[in-house]
């Protein structure tokens, strides 16, 4: 957390330096956020290097090892998972493109919002994760199965606050990027549609969470895949070609696809609670 605000810290002052003071435009901005990006990767190195840790780290740590296969074997499926929502959320661009000019600002005003509206199910999420592994290696399932259901109390709570303030107050929200009132009401228009998303999330999020603290990485990259690939981006491309198309319908296919990934998950938790038994 240290480390990821000074990069904000250092990002904002150089888009300051190189936008604003240098006028470099979009450039300056790419500078300032790998600037920053780079100095928090110094800064953890000297830190990793100055602590008094319980082990030794050397530069010949830096290394292939026989745990790398592991590391790739967990990884390299959240990295696709991860590639593929970049992919997806590139084609619903796409999508909202048709509708206008004001409609792909709206779009890309509500876009700001729902980054912030995401972060306690990302947090819940990744949390999780790191949870569950170290409860699991310590071979306490039952621990691990009771902070699910607990992560998904508390995301729940906090989405329903959330969705308060998306659902009937993301005109105000929306105006804090612009002052166009077109694209506001267009960004507002998303945002109906994508509300829900905000209480849904945070279930499904906690299983990827306690699946990937189960190393079932394979599994939330199919999960991922088939709720993208066979309705979010379908219902999202229907909508968008409607003859009245509304940026609320567009939004709405996100959380029908999460309920559908919850449902695929509540399967297969049923299928390890099997196998564990």
């Amino acid at each position: 957390m240290i480390f990821v605000a000074i990069a904000c810290v250092v990002n904002i002052i150089g888009d300051l330096v190189f936008v604003a003071g240098l006028h470099m435009d979009a450039a300056g901005a790419a500078i300032a956020t790998v600037l920053a990006q780079a100095i928090s990767v110094i800064l953890a190195f000297v830190m990793l290097k100055r602590r008094e840790l319980p082990f030794h780290i050397a530069w010949k740590d830096f290394r292939l090892n026989h745990q790398c296969r592991r590391f790739l074997n967990v990884g390299i499926p959240l990295a696709l998972q991860e590639c593929l929502t970049q992919v997806s959320f590139l084609a619903l661009c796409a999508f909202v493109n048709r509708l206008g000019l004001d409609a792909s600002s709206g779009y890309g005003v509500a876009c700001k919002i729902v980054n912030f509206a995401m972060l306690v199910p990302s947090a819940l999420m990744q949390s999780m994760a790191s949870f569950v592994s170290q409860n699991v290696g310590a071979g306490k399932e039952d621990r691990a199965k009771k902070v699910l259901f607990t992560g998904m109390s508390v995301g729940v709570f906090v989405g329903v606050f959330v969705f308060v303030g998306v659902f009937f107050f993301g005109n105000y929200l929306t105006s804090i990027f612009t002052t166009d009132s077109s694209v506001i009401l267009k960004g507002y228009d998303y945002l109906i549609g994508f509300a829900p998303e905000t209480i849904v999330t945070a279930i499904l999020f906690s299983m990827i969470g306690y699946f990937n603290g189960h190393e079932k990485t394979v599994w939330v990259m199919i999960q991922g895949v088939v709720q993208t690939l066979l309705v979010r981006l379908p219902l999202a491309y229907i909508m968008s070609i409607q003859p009245n198309a509304s940026l609320t319908y567009i939004g709405l296919a996100a959380p029908i696809a999460t309920c559908f990934g919850i449902l695929l998950n509540v399967m297969y938790y049923q299928r390890m609670k099997r196998h564990m038994a």
